[in-house]
């Protein structure tokens, strides 16, 4: 697999507004939605990983999740925190890798749409032990990846679900997967996998 070049995340959300980056959706994910209606979660302690511009954490803060939202870039958690007091909603927003993570609780829910898949091949298993180690037994990560029938040259690692399944396998089960898009700003959207997977 041919490594992979990923901006400074820090800059980019220096330079950038976050409206216009390919992952900006202003709604919750409608696969991610689904999942919560199928899994039949509507509270709890949820942590959304690699938050960005933090609108999935305030759609989760909205269902009635404590949500703890966690970036590499201090200046994406600055600017999604203050959304989110403009639409009153208590989130914790902490800079934090997960690579080497300080959080400290543990999770009913984790979202990841957007951190695993730039994440180098050779660190995914201290991701997978690190992130097991933050949920609860039986709870559910729910992963958002590139799919490998993505075709353009840029971006993310892609994944199959196999995979997906063989990387995970050690401490969670793989409960569904599908093909889906990375809802976003480009055009035609990424194609991706999104993958339910609980704590063994």
């Amino acid at each position: 697999m041919t490594a992979r070049d990923f901006p400074n995340w820090e800059a980019l959300y220096q330079e950038k507004p976050v409206e216009t980056m390919p992952w900006f959706n202003p709604s919750l994910d409608a696969d991610v939605e689904h999942a919560l209606l199928t899994l039949d979660l509507s509270t709890g302690e949820a942590l959304d990983l690699g938050t960005g511009p933090g609108t999935q954490a305030m759609a989760l803060a909205e269902r009635g999740f404590r949500v703890t939202a966690t970036d590499l870039s201090a200046t994406a958690i600055r600017q999604a925190a203050a959304k989110a007091t403009e639409q009153g909603l208590s989130i914790s927003f902490r800079q934090d890798d997960i690579l080497n993570s300080h959080l400290d609780q543990s999770f009913d829910l984790i979202l990841d749409r957007g951190c695993f898949h730039v994440l180098p091949p050779d660190s995914r298993s201290i991701y997978v032990q690190t992130v097991a180690n933050l949920l609860k037994p039986k709870r559910y990560l729910l992963l958002k990846c590139f799919s490998q029938q993505e075709t353009r040259e840029a971006g993310p690692y892609r994944f199959t679900p196999e995979e997906i399944q063989q990387i995970f396998s050690e401490r969670f089960q793989l409960r569904s997967v599908e093909q889906t898009v990375y809802q976003g700003t480009l055009d035609p959207l990424p194609k991706a996998v999104f993958c339910i997977l609980e704590k063994q």
